[in-house]
């Protein structure tokens, strides 16, 4: 694979990523993971770490992109700050527990559990399985459980937690706009606590390609940050404008035939 063609595919992943970190609140990890996958594979990284390195690239990649998606919903009043800071706290010590639990399984496996968690999600936008408001929002520490799930599996997954959050939100009767810009919020603690987190867990592994900083390569973050901050704000904007829900089948389709990719490898 030339270098040029190396490049091209990181800006490429971080235009579509930061699109749909604004538009959808889930951080564009969704996406991020499966292709870093994919082009780690074709650039010979070893399979032992390859799923562990493109998580963590994707949550640190998620750092940068989280901070304009939050600027562009805050800026529309679509962040409910009471909400985040309760959450913040258990999302913080979930996602280092995520990130060490992540490390503890191989790549082999490890894929095969994003490729599930990649079809179940899936199936859920194809459905439009969205919960009904059924309840009001918890206390704090009802909150901080719940941060506290959703960011042990959001660091395992790569992902900035949106497509765990809004769905909890949109039942403790937030509205969607609040709470898509409150997931966008919660994905950095998530992020930033993850991409430590995966830096700790594969320091000086033998099997880490060069330009590697524990289970983050570089390269690839930089590629995809550099584009994935200018069109998050473009998602952002496209959220108060465009169908969603239209949208959503669509990128559902495209995560199926990702998902089953990895089920059928």
């Amino acid at each position: 694979m030339s270098l040029l063609y190396v490049v091209a595919s990181y800006l490429a992943l971080g235009a579509l990523a930061g699109t749909l970190a604004g538009l959808f609140g889930i951080g564009g990890g969704l996406i991020i993971v499966p292709v870093l996958i994919f082009s780690f594979g074709i650039q010979g990284v070893s399979p032992e770490v390859a799923a562990h390195l493109a998580v963590g690239t994707s949550l640190a990649t998620i750092v940068f992109t989280s901070i304009s998606s939050i600027r562009s919903h805050h800026s529309r009043g679509a962040v409910r700050w009471d909400v985040f800071r309760p959450m913040a706290v258990g999302i913080v010590m979930g996602a280092i527990l995520g990130a060490w639990t992540a490390s503890l399984l191989s790549g082999p496996v490890l894929e095969l559990v994003i490729g599930v968690f990649v079809i179940l999600v899936a199936i859920k936008m194809l459905l439009g399985a969205e919960p009904k408001p059924g309840r009001d929002v918890p206390g704090s520490t009802g909150l901080a459980t719940a941060g506290g799930g959703i960011g042990w599996a959001s660091a395992i997954f790569g992902i900035g937690g949106g497509t765990l959050t809004v769905p909890f939100l949109s039942w403790c009767n937030v509205r969607m706009q609040s709470a898509v810009g409150t997931s966008a919020a919660c994905g950095l603690p998530i992020a930033v606590a993850g991409a430590l987190g995966n830096v700790g867990t594969g320091w000086n592994h033998a099997a880490l390609p060069e330009y590697s900083l524990g289970f983050i390569y570089l390269p690839a973050m930089l590629g995809i940050i550099a584009t994935s901050v200018v069109f998050a704000k473009v998602g952002a904007a496209l959220a108060h404008r465009l169908n969603a829900q239209v949208l959503k089948r669509v990128f559902a389709v495209f995560l199926m035939v990702v998902g089953l990719r990895f089920l059928l490898s």
